[in-house]
């Protein structure tokens, strides 16, 4: 077996380029992460614009620094613009770059469909307009919205402090304006999820799913590892190598 550690690019949001503390925390040192930043204004549509047509700027950066994969790890910016945009930019940046790559929202869609979820419960930081976006994503995919519920943060430094317990209560009125779910999605690539997936796959009997660490099992497998990572959830239990497009 290869001792060779993969490395693996990402374009985030923030300006500050650094690499989200979900991927370390999964993967510790089976795989090398890189990032570059967006320097996003705020997460609306209206802070994406400034930057959004520089994503494959920073994917050939990463490519440069030796990436072998790379994802837009972001979800509303890569979805924000509907699907054909979402499908365009992922391959635009493959052609760029050389190197095999995704976004945030591909990942989200094969995390629900690795989990079985098609009936899915929602909860989001995002505004109204990014939520109503992202209902038709995700119904276009061919998912069921049975509720969606946001915080309305625009702030890209307050996303980060959202708390566990907020996200559990969020998750857990979402699912309760419908309980035909048969699981949980929790959306916004900023928001620190895994403790919030444990404990709601604990309590509720149903898979849970959320931005980040669905960015990151994606783009795992992307680059040939397998995403499986002890103790963080029903999606990480998975040896699927499979992406879907």
């Amino acid at each position: 077996m290869s001792d060779r550690v993969p490395t693996i690019g990402l374009v985030v949001p923030p300006g500050h380029g650094r690499v989200p503390q979900d991927g370390p925390l999964l993967y510790g040192d089976r795989v090398r992460f890189i990032a570059r930043g967006l320097g996003i204004a705020g997460v609306s549509p209206e802070g994406f614009a400034p930057v959004i047509d520089t994503v494959l700027d920073r994917a050939c950066e990463l490519r440069e620094a030796g990436a072998e994969a790379i994802s837009l790890m972001g979800t509303s910016i890569s979805f924000y613009r509907g699907a054909a945009f979402t499908e365009s930019l992922r391959e635009r940046m493959q052609e760029a770059t050389g190197v095999p790559c995704t976004t945030m929202s591909h990942a989200i869609l094969a995390a629900l469909r690795q989990l079985g979820i098609r009936r899915v419960a929602v909860a989001t930081s995002y505004i109204d307009e990014l939520n109503d976006k992202l209902e038709a994503y995700l119904t276009q995919a061919g998912f069921t919205v049975t509720a969606i519920q946001g915080m309305s943060i625009t702030g890209v430094q307050e996303v980060g402090e959202v708390s566990t317990e907020a996200l559990v209560r969020l998750s857990h009125q979402v699912l309760a304006q419908n309980a035909t779910a048969d699981g949980v999605f929790i959306s916004c690539g900023g928001l620190l999820t895994l403790d919030a997936i444990r404990q709601l796959e604990r309590e509720l009997g149903l898979p849970v799913t959320a931005s980040s660490p669905a960015g990151f099992w994606d783009v795992v497998r992307l680059a040939g590892v397998a995403p499986r990572s002890r103790g963080f959830g029903r999606l990480f239990e998975s040896q699927n190598l499979q992406p879907a497009y």
